[in-house]
């Protein structure tokens, strides 16, 4: 059993620990997690981990590191604990916006990382990852972070240029889900149902179609098509959100989120 380090005790932190914790990845008193303040570490104590302030314990005492403080503040910490850094460990950022060459240039020549995007869902165990692998990274990390994340939802390999995209598409994507899932309520509402009711059942279609989507594989279109009796209740839907350029508009979003993602990678 390794024991898991956490270098940041955020939500992000925390979904990924709770994860590991439920699916049994991992036990919780073999995790420690280091913060300046016990604010966030209050809820890894409620789990039963172990935490400190200390963020050199952290890598001391374990051998696969979570770095998860805010981006900024990632390089001086790196720095710091950059001495502690052996051939042993494992380390990996889900700090956005700071890239594999930035996280090397600041560690140890040899050292192992990898670089995770998460996104807000890792908290019900639904996350959307995707992980880079640095320069000294094999395919037995890789194997091995992928088989642990996969407790907090789907995780797959791609190549760090692919790390922006899945910024605009899935960690910003929640947030556009939210916005059409309050929509569809909304008209709802308009219509007549009570806003609770309308709520519920918005995010449950949202759920339920997902469900379809990635269980049968399906294209959406294909899906869409089944649900469109001609002259029926659908297509009428449908030409208003076409009307409106739904698509373009959520292509644009996407875009202008990996731009924005871009633009903080490079400083």
């Amino acid at each position: 059993a390794r024991r898991v380090g956490f270098v940041g005790a955020g939500r992000m932190a925390e979904a990924i620990a709770q994860g590991l914790i439920q699916a049994g990845k991992v036990e919780a008193e073999q995790v420690l997690a280091s913060a300046p303040s016990d604010r966030n570490l209050c809820r890894f104590q409620a789990m039963g981990c172990q935490t400190t302030h200390s963020n050199l314990e952290v890598l001391h005492s374990c051998s696969l590191v979570f770095f998860a403080t805010k981006p900024h503040i990632l390089p001086a910490v790196l720095v710091e604990v950059a001495p502690a850094i052996t051939t042993e460990h494992i380390l990996v950022s889900v700090a956005a916006g700071v890239s594999l060459s930035t996280l090397e240039e600041l560690l140890p020549p040899t050292a192992r990382v990898l670089r995770v995007s998460p996104n807000l869902p890792c908290i019900v165990q639904e996350g959307a990852m995707v992980m880079a692998r640095g320069r000294h990274a094999g395919s037995y990390e890789a194997r091995l972070l992928q088989s642990l994340l996969e407790a907090c939802g789907q995780c797959e390999e791609v190549p760090e240029a692919q790390v922006d995209i899945h910024t605009g598409l899935s960690g910003s994507g929640v947030a556009f889900v939210c916005a059409f899932s309050e929509a569809l309520a909304e008209g709802a509402v308009k219509m007549g149902m009570p806003s609770g009711l309308a709520h519920r059942i918005a995010a449950q279609t949202l759920l339920g179609t997902a469900k379809v989507l990635l269980q049968k594989g399906q294209h959406p279109a294909q899906l869409r098509t089944d649900v469109c009796t001609p002259g029926g209740t659908t297509i009428y839907g449908l030409h208003v959100l076409e009307q409106g350029g739904l698509r373009a508009t959520a292509m644009s979003a996407v875009e202008a989120a990996t731009c924005r993602a871009r633009e903080l990678s490079r400083k």
